[in-house]
């Protein structure tokens, strides 16, 4: 990464992944791609990314908290579920077959569309929110598992986060997002601890794709609040349709 371009492309590519990824999720199937692009080693680039999604989910975190959504405590019982998990999965090291795992991930992804466009109305009577009891049990228990995934490549697992805040949960998309940003910030700093023990991280160029993230999740925070549980279920079909296609005809 020698030329001054590469970082601007850093920030623009940024700012796109921080609005997706706050949004929706899979955004980190774009920024990973550009960093080996511009000569960073996969395991670098993935150590790398974690330090902009760091950044994204705290910015995200405080746009919606100036927009009043916060579901504190409940997010951090899941957080630190997570967190543990996350160790997990970024000491994992097992070769795993590329194109066989993006073409799993698109056949998931295209299962979350189904299920947002099919899912049956829930009526007004059954909004009310189930944090506690089995409902928060079966959260810790979930979220643990996300943490493994999270802490290995996280890519596309803000769609399985929101689908499981919504429909478990009862959420409105627009809590489970300001729930999703505040786990993914915990469960990450453990991640990213483990990569830079293992030396696979490159904080400059990790802080200037921070910029890029940290912008976009703020934007995206405080428009999602505004627009509301339409706007995110259309970008969100939109954006898992993108992902799932890439995956499986362009890998």
């Amino acid at each position: 990464m020698e030329e001054w371009y590469h970082y601007l492309l850093l920030i623009v590519v940024g700012f796109a992944v921080g609005f997706i990824n706050t949004v929706a999720g899979g955004g980190s199937l774009l920024s990973l791609p550009v960093l080996i692009f511009l000569g960073l080693p996969p395991a670098v680039a993935n150590g790398t990314n974690r330090v902009a999604i760091v950044v994204q989910t705290a910015m995200a975190t405080a746009g919606f908290k100036s927009k009043g959504v916060s579901t504190f405590p409940f997010n951090m019982y899941l957080g630190i579920s997570a967190l543990f998990g996350a160790i997990i999965g970024a000491r994992i090291a097992v070769d795993v077959d590329g194109e066989a795992f993006n073409r799993i991930l698109a056949i998931v992804m295209l299962s979350v569309v189904l299920i947002i466009i099919f899912k049956p109305k829930i009526k007004a009577t059954d909004l009310e929110e189930r944090l506690t009891g089995k409902h928060l049990w079966l959260g810790i228990v979930v979220f643990f598992f996300f943490g493994i995934y999270g802490g290995f490549i996280n890519a596309g697992l803000g769609f399985l986060m929101l689908l499981f805040l919504n429909f478990v949960n009862r959420m409105t998309l627009v809590r489970a997002n300001a729930t999703k940003v505040v786990v993914v910030f915990t469960y990450m700093l453990s991640a990213l601890v483990v990569f830079v023990l293992n030396d696979k991280v490159i904080w400059f160029v990790g802080f200037i794709l921070a910029i890029g993230n940290g912008s976009g999740a703020w934007v995206a925070s405080r428009f999602s609040v505004k627009k509301g549980d339409g706007f995110i279920k259309t970008f969100l079909v939109i954006m898992v349709t993108i992902m799932a296609i890439k995956l499986w005809f362009f890998t």
